[in-house]
């Protein structure tokens, strides 16, 4: 290896070891790519975890402000809506995790690898994923989430 590659494999390492640990959500902000209006997908006050492992492993747990337990089948469905959850191997790549997604609660992320840009500040970390369209929100329009985490534990 050359000297820029083994600094670039440097940085990885050290953001993948900042990573390990759970992070509590903050905020979660949804971009629309077309009119570059933000959709309140999450609404106020959304909850969640997101847990690196040491060996690589990542999980999520993200749901949106206010849920109720469903009494019906619609409202099921529109629990659905509020919800982003997955686990899979995670590795990094410059500012990026990848995530080759095993298991999520949309199918069609099976199998997949989910690439988010992620730059972390002290006991913050400030995620944006792709542009790409969500099977939860924006109608099958392009738009991108802009999610804010703070390591678990900490005072804000």
């Amino acid at each position: 290896m050359d000297d820029y590659d083994e600094q670039d494999a440097q940085k990885e390492e050290a953001l993948r070891q900042n990573l390990i640990g759970t992070w509590e959500l903050v905020s979660y902000k949804v971009e629309e790519k077309e009119t570059g209006s933000f959709i309140n997908a999450m609404g106020p006050a959304p909850r969640g975890r997101v847990i690196f492992t040491p060996d690589g492993w990542v999980a999520f747990n993200l749901e949106g402000s206010n849920r109720l337990p469903a009494t019906t089948d619609a409202d099921r469905a529109q629990l659905m809506k509020t919800l982003v959850a997955y686990i899979g191997r995670y590795r990094v790549e410059g500012d990026q995790w990848i995530t080759s997604v095993q298991t999520a609660w949309a199918p069609e992320w099976v199998g997949t690898e989910q690439r988010r840009t992620v730059t972390v500040n002290g006991q913050y970390a400030d995620v944006v994923t792709p542009w790409r369209k969500m099977p939860n929100w924006a109608a099958g329009r392009l738009s991108r989430s802009i999610i804010r985490f703070r390591r678990a534990g900490t005072a804000a």
